[in-house]
């Protein structure tokens, strides 16, 4: 394997903080007070991709099986998701939002994102904004499984 470059290693480091400060600031755009960052995340999952069992939650958000019956059981007791048997395995349940749930994800998003687009407005020139789609197409590329040929 070849030794990573400075500048590559740069890069990684700007990155991640970068995206770490960003993260904190969207958390802070809305007030999520009553839900904790791993409910946060369960609840725009489920949103995003639609109703799943606890087991297939679990290895999406990369935890344990346990940590996310805890989320759903707090979720469930403010009325967010609720759970049916899997109408394919009677042995499983599923997970879907409640109507309340669905409000509250798609308002956190449209909040967040809302945010988001007014600073790019407010911060930056349309040749900026440019360039940073330009970056983001260029980063997309760590998303890959594989680098490309």
């Amino acid at each position: 394997m070849d030794e990573i470059s400075p500048d590559a290693a740069r890069a990684a480091r700007d990155l991640r903080v970068l995206l770490g400060r960003l993260v904190r600031r969207l958390r802070e755009v809305y007030d999520t007070s009553a839900l904790t960052p791993s409910q946060m995340s369960v609840l725009t999952r489920l949103e995003k991709d639609g109703p799943a069992s606890g087991s297939d939650l679990a290895t999406a958000e990369g935890v344990r099986p346990q940590s996310v019956a805890t989320i759903l059981a707090a979720l469930a007791g403010q009325g967010l998701v609720h759970r049916t048997p899997d109408p394919h395995d009677g042995r499983r349940l599923v997970v879907r939002l409640t109507p309340a749930g669905r409000e509250r994800a798609e308002g956190v998003r449209q909040v967040r994102e809302e945010w988001l687009a007014r600073a790019f407005q407010d911060r930056f020139t349309d040749d900026e904004r440019a360039t940073v789609r330009d970056a983001l197409t260029l980063l997309d590329r760590l998303t890959l499984e594989r680098p490309p040929t």
